[in-house]
């Protein structure tokens, strides 16, 4: 069974956090908000936070349980010995830490606190998965899914059985984290959901009118069959709007995709990550 919880918010480090915000804010219409050296983008479904570190590196990814009872049996079965200090701003006993095995935070919290957020200034959009690029992908597949109960909704091997991608649950949609082989170690992307092509259109047309290119899509992945199209932010991290994604059915057996680049993309080009 999925955990039930869902993505809340990105943590990304960067080398200029104003800059990096700067981006979120305009072409996803977020709200910037600065605290010393700190800035937090805001907009209804979806949050990204930036301070100063190295580019491309994941500070934390919080993910909060959709019920009381299932953030309750999570809680309850990890280890004292294996939660990590939390980041500022998360309150003990609402909330634990883990690091995975390249030492990437992962934050899940006790349900978040429902609000009626003030309508943002772009199309809707809510912050869903994330992806990692890992050296290894054996051992943080087992990390997410025997240690933290993700589920596995797909699998891409090469044509000698070894895994290059995998795409993990943690409630009925097809994936809240993607892993994908790499030489080292860094963040990869992460995904805000649209909700219809409709809005896919609208967001095209807003990434236009502030010159930011496409760098790649629009198109559709093979895992989760979800389209989507691709934009950098200024420390060259992946920005993905995307619809459509399938949601899974419980009990939905894992699915296997050829290492290829039409499993990324059934349209087309694809970007490997190695």
């Amino acid at each position: 069974m999925e955990l039930q919880a869902a993505l809340q918010s990105i943590h990304l480090y960067s080398p200029d956090p104003l800059q990096a915000a700067r981006f979120y804010s305009a072409a996803y219409g977020m709200a910037l908000t600065q605290v010393g050296d700190a800035c937090s983008c805001q907009a209804p479904g979806r949050q990204v936070l930036l301070s100063s570190g190295p580019a491309n590196q994941l500070h934390y990814a919080h993910f909060a349980f959709h019920t009381g009872a299932a953030w309750q049996a999570f809680a309850s079965r990890l280890h004292a010995d294996a939660r990590q200090p939390l980041p500022a701003g998360f309150e003990a006993g609402q909330a634990v830490s883990l690091r995975d095995p390249d030492g990437n935070q992962m934050v899940f919290s006790a349900p978040a606190a429902s609000s009626s957020p003030a309508p943002g200034q772009a199309p809707s959009a809510t912050l869903q998965h994330f992806g990692l690029r890992t050296s290894q992908m054996d051992a943080m597949l087992d990390f997410y899914t025997a240690r933290l109960g993700f589920v596995l909704s797909d699998a891409v091997r090469d044509a000698e059985g070894a895994l290059r991608a995998c795409f993990l649950r943690s409630d009925s949609l097809h994936h809240a984290l993607a892993l994908f082989f790499a030489p080292a170690a860094c963040f990869d992307h992460q995904s805000f959901e649209a909700p219809g092509w409709d809005s896919m259109k609208a967001w095209g047309d807003r990434m236009a009118s502030l010159r930011v290119p496409i760098v790649w899509g629009i198109g559709r992945h093979g895992p989760g069959n979800d389209v989507f199209f691709m934009v950098r932010d200024p420390d060259g991290n992946l920005a993905e709007i995307s619809a459509e994604i399938e949601h899974c059915a419980p009990g939905r057996p894992a699915g296997l995709w050829p290492h290829e680049e039409r499993t990324l993309n059934l349209w087309g080009k694809a970007i490997l990550r190695s």
